[in-house]
């Protein structure tokens, strides 16, 4: 892990100075992340915070699995997801749809220039290949393509097969960063570290941008704008005519999931044979419904 290496460890709080949503790390503390020591985004998806130390005391560390998601706000934000990972928290079964959950400043919008065409995902904090934690609305914030896919998605499988391959505990720690009373994140602070070897294995901390390279987005309300441009991304809100046309044409779709790959086929294409029975599945949820889902189209029959 490129942001990872060893250090000693103390507790923080999230700095209220920048008149941030506090989040308490911790009952207390002696250090403070302050979202105003992060650089500006600047095309990387992560910046390595406080020396790439976690906040966790050796007294934090525990071999002993848990996982913690904190109530959501007076605005519907989510707070700090905790847990010590071991493999008895990871799934054993697929994961379902997580598409009835609103988080804070959850818009549907689309862009061509976004991967996947969508711009928000519902992010987990904690992944659920981690904890298993489906559709828990305390544990899904409003995240671009971007922060989901090249920022959080590498830690989480560096984690994950970290555990997978020790049958070690990783602590692992996620705090969206919310600006005043905007709906959506800034950004999110990273912590993870290896519980038996102290660190030898994971060890980051690391604040990842909220962000979507060539997209302007308003992180008080969650609406976005193509960089350079005054026009407003069209959504589904605004655009109901649209999405039910778009809905009927789809509704009697069926598609073949590729659960290992996350990309969905159509029933005919020739990638279908060549799947794994154990990575098959069939779904008749639309198309939108899919990518919403974290599912990609497969470029061969482009469903």
């Amino acid at each position: 892990m490129s942001a990872c290496g060893q250090a000693a460890k103390q507790e923080p709080i999230v700095s209220a100075s920048t008149e941030l949503h506090q989040v308490d790390l911790v009952s207390a503390g002696t250090l403070v992340f302050d979202l105003a020591s992060v650089p500006a985004y600047s095309g990387q998806p992560y910046a390595i915070v406080n020396d790439n130390k976690p906040y966790f005391t050796d007294a934090d560390l525990t071999a002993v699995s848990f996982e913690t998601y904190s109530d959501l706000d007076s605005l519907g934000r989510c707070g700090v997801a905790y847990a010590s990972v071991g493999k008895d928290l990871m799934p054993t079964e697929e994961r379902g749809s997580i598409g009835q959950v609103k988080p804070s400043g959850w818009h549907t919008i689309k862009y061509d220039n976004v991967d996947g065409k969508y711009l928000y995902n519902r992010c987990h904090l904690i992944g659920y290949q981690l904890t298993a934690e489906n559709a828990n609305e305390k544990n899904l914030i409003t995240g671009t393509r971007y922060l989901n896919v090249q920022g959080m998605l590498p830690f989480e499988n560096m984690a994950a097969d970290y555990v997978k391959e020790t049958g070690n505990h990783v602590l692992y720690r996620v705090t969206p960063v919310f600006e005043g009373s905007n709906l959506v994140a800034s950004g999110v602070l990273m912590e993870a570290e290896s519980v038996e070897d102290k660190g030898e294995g994971i060890l980051c901390c690391v604040y990842v941008y909220n962000v979507q390279p060539g997209i302007n987005i308003n992180y008080a309300t969650g609406d976005g704008s193509a960089s350079g441009t005054n026009q407003t991304a069209v959504t589904e809100q605004a655009t109901q005519a649209v999405k039910q046309a778009a809905s009927q044409q789809t509704s009697t779709e069926s598609y073949i999931l590729n659960t290992n790959t996350k990309k969905f086929h159509r029933p005919s294409c020739s990638s279908v044979k060549q799947m794994k029975e154990s990575n098959k599945k069939s779904s008749s949820e639309s198309r939108d419904a899919l990518i919403a889902a974290g599912y990609d189209p497969c470029k061969k029959c482009n469903p």
